[in-house]
């Protein structure tokens, strides 16, 4: 390591070294109470109440209540939240000697609703305080949303389109960043998939046993690596929180639907049996959908499948818990052709190609809770992915992928004192990337990378601050070619300002750093799935952002809003810059560096203009381009909007919803323009909350008017529009 960077180094653990040596020394400790209960004082058990930023978590027992003991003198949030239930937050003041401090929760099924996040900022938090903007999409939103790709899921939510070659290889692109700007994560730990080496790669999700998808928009590279420049897109899966405390009992879940134009179906099942300090687990499902029809015709070659199965199991102590989870989830989808309808040049493959994958997943957790010395907790993390991909050209195997990946991170929080919290810790990553066949465009390639971060929040009951940096390196060794090496820090500060009550100013800074990924340095010849004849660039260096964003947000009980700009110039941006010629019959593009940027805003707003009725708005827009060239970066979203209503009575809620995308004119060289479209959408649901169980019934009716449409970040969006009308009816049980 340099002397250049081993500054950078030291500061981290001296950044977190501040928090605790500025922290009040403990005192006499007091006790919070309290019970949380639905609308008609009936108590709510397994509830989830979160002490928040202390990193403190317990579950209500089977009268509705729970209890935190040894905490500080202070003032506090308390949130109490329990699946389609909103989350609610209260605030109490614990003081040396006094009485246990009391609080009751309601909790009811509601138009809006507040979440817990743990993704911006590694400890808990509801989403209308955190630091950043951030998504969260609950299992009770997903149930009519059933779908095998990620960006399917995600796709129409602020700031949040998909990139596509087809219904199973959808991602999400956030603020219009793609690729290995945006890093996937399953409960906090990279998937090991290769999902962002290409435009036919897709994140295959079995959304059923799915508790939340959490989405931080604008760089997390301070928490999670340089892969997460453009923001990070956390799968939470529902036994994610096992080391936390016990779960006594019995409880789980069923979840099924069907649908029409693409004979989706779909059925999943899930269950945790804890008995003392024990408890084992155990989920499993699959979906399936048919070749989808469009208002021109149907889509051949688009069917999907997707299999999955978790097994496992933890123990807990006051003191220390553990759990090991095991996973494998298989993944079958067709790839539509690109040219369909069109004459080539030359046959590139000789039948229907589609991708078969298959992962297997292993993870284990340790953590220590209770620590002195001003440490509240201590987590560990050792996670091993075995991921393999096959490219099928009918029944022929083309191409095999293998990546293999094992992670290990250690997570430190200090105790929460006065108005310092914050934590620091470590990550590593090795991985073997191997591909054989057709388009086995890199060489057998190895990966390390090591990292150091820290992060530190402060402020009073008005303003708020949160300061961090990240230290990384990243090495690859290429069979046959040069050994590279990259390092960087990335640092960042925020300011979140209360401007009124319910109301908040926030201000970020970042800079971000990113090493150049596997793909753009090895890459070599042609690439159907990107639509390319690619060389890569083995003297690539190292990508730098310097940004910011600027948001006002208000949460009440009548209107939720909150409105975002943001922008991030990048130096030693990586693209691809197509040459003009064919190979192959491609179109030859070459990976370069220039500096670019990225500028757009994003709103949403949630108003209740009655009780039962609420009005729902959303507009976002991005524009990015190369800054000395002018010219327009591809496959950047347009810019969208959405008019919706909620009308509720009792627990039904109808939600018609048009959403408009305008037309696409800002295109890069050789990609064609999109014409803007205007889409309705209407869903039903009926949640029924009980004191041990939840019920959801969801029908959803999917482009109703079979208007014709196209995603312009689709690669085959010349060729195959997007689904026709359709209906899906879905069907969730909790019991607790």
């Amino acid at each position: 390591m340099t002397s250049k960077h081993i500054l950078p180094a030291l500061y981290l653990p001296a950044l977190f070294l501040m928090g605790l040596l500025g922290a009040a020394a403990p005192g006499h400790c007091g006790t919070i109470r309290g019970r949380v209960q639905l609308t008609g004082a009936q108590p709510l058990h397994h509830a989830d109440v979160y002490l928040l930023r202390t990193g403190r978590h317990v579950e209500t027992a089977s009268d509705g209540t729970f209890e935190f003991k040894d905490v500080a003198p202070g003032r506090y949030e308390l949130a109490a939240e329990m699946k389609a239930l909103s989350a609610e937050r209260k605030v109490v003041e614990v003081t040396t000697g006094a009485d246990p401090a009391e609080v009751v929760f309601t909790l009811q099924v509601a138009a809006v609703r507040d979440s817990i996040t743990v993704t911006a900022s590694l400890q808990e938090t509801t989403t209308a305080d955190a630091f950043q903007t951030v998504t969260s999409v609950s299992s009770h939103e997903l149930t009519t949303k059933n779908a095998v790709g990620l960006g399917e899921l995600l796709d129409q939510e602020s700031g949040i389109a998909k990139r596509s070659f087809g219904p199973g290889s959808s991602r999400p692109v956030v603020r219009g960043f793609d690729g290995d700007r945006v890093l996937v994560m399953q409960d906090g730990v990279r998937t090991g998939t290769l999902s962002s080496q290409s435009g036919d790669h897709g994140e295959a999700v079995d959304a059923t046993t799915i508790d939340k998808i959490e989405v931080v928009r604008g760089p997390a590279t301070l928490l999670y690596g340089s892969n997460a420049i453009g923001g990070v897109v956390n799968i939470i899966s529902r036994d994610q929180d096992i080391d936390s405390h016990p779960h006594p009992g019995v409880h789980g879940g069923l979840s099924g639907g069907a649908g029409t134009t693409n004979s989706y179906g779909a059925g999943s099942g899930n269950f945790e049996f804890g008995l003392g300090n024990f408890a084992v687990w155990a989920s499993g499902g699959g979906q399936r959908s048919g070749d989808y029809n469009t208002p021109l015709g149907r889509v051949q070659n688009s069917a999907t499948e997707l299999k999955h199965t978790s097994i496992g199991v933890g123990r807990y102590g006051e003191r220390v818990s553990a759990s090991g989870t095991y996973t494998v989830q298989d993944s079958l989808y067709g790839i539509p052709d690109a040219h369909a309808g069109e004459e080539e040049e030359e046959d590139h493959h000789h039948g229907p190609v589609s991708i078969a994958t298959r992962r297997h997943n292993g993870r284990a957790n340790l953590t220590f809770k209770g620590l002195g010395g001003g440490l509240d907790r201590m987590q560990f993390i050792a996670n091993y992915s075995d991921y393999r991909h096959r490219e099928l050209e009918g029944d022929e195997v083309a191409t095999r992928f293998f990546n293999k990946q094992f992670s290990y991170q250690g997570l430190a929080q200090q105790k929460r004192r006065g108005s310092y919290s914050g934590s620091a810790g470590f990550w590593g990553m090795t991985r073997d990337y191997k591909a054989t066949g057709e388009e086995a465009l890199a060489p057998p390639t190895s990966q390390k990378a090591f990292a150091v971060f820290g992060l530190q929040e402060m402020g009073g009951e008005k303003i708020h601050f949160q300061f961090g940096a990240r230290y990384e390196h990243n090495g690859y060794k290429a069979q046959g070619l040069k050994q590279r090496s990259f390092n960087g820090l990335s640092a960042s500060g925020g300011m979140r300002y209360t401007t009124w009550t319910g109301g908040a100013l926030l201000v970020n800074f970042t800079q971000s750093y990113r090493a150049p990924a596997l793909e753009e340095l090895y890459n070599k010849g042609p690439h159907p799935g990107n639509l390319t004849y690619e060389n890569g660039n083995a003297g690539l260096v190292g990508e730098r952002s310097q940004g910011g964003d600027i948001s006002l947000r208000h949460h009440s009980n009548r209107f939720r809003a909150e409105v975002s700009a943001f922008q991030y110039r990048m130096s030693n941006f990586v693209y691809l810059q197509s040459t003009g010629e064919f190979e192959d019959g491609l179109l030859v593009a070459d990976y370069l560096q220039a500096d670019a940027r990225y500028q757009g805003a994003e709103a949403r707003m949630d108003v209740a203009m009655h009780q039962s009725l609420w009005l729902n708005l959303g507009v976002d827009g991005v524009h990015a381009r190369l800054t000395e060239s002018r010219d327009w970066l591809p496959r950047i979203p347009p810019v969208r909007a959405r008019v919706g209503l909620d009308v509720r009575r009792g627990s039904l809620s109808l939600r018609p919803e048009f959403q408009f995308a305008r037309r696409q004119t800002h295109v890069a060289d050789h990609e064609t323009e999109t014409a803007g479209y205007g889409v309705f959408n209407v869903r039903l649901t009926h949640t029924i909350a009980r004191q041990h169980s939840l019920h959801t019934l969801g029908v959803a009716v999917f482009n109703a008017s079979n208007r014709v449409y196209r995603n312009h970040l689709s690669f085959i969006k010349d060729a195959a529009a997007e689904i026709g009308a359709g209906v899906r009816v879905t069907y969730t049980m909790n019991f607790f």
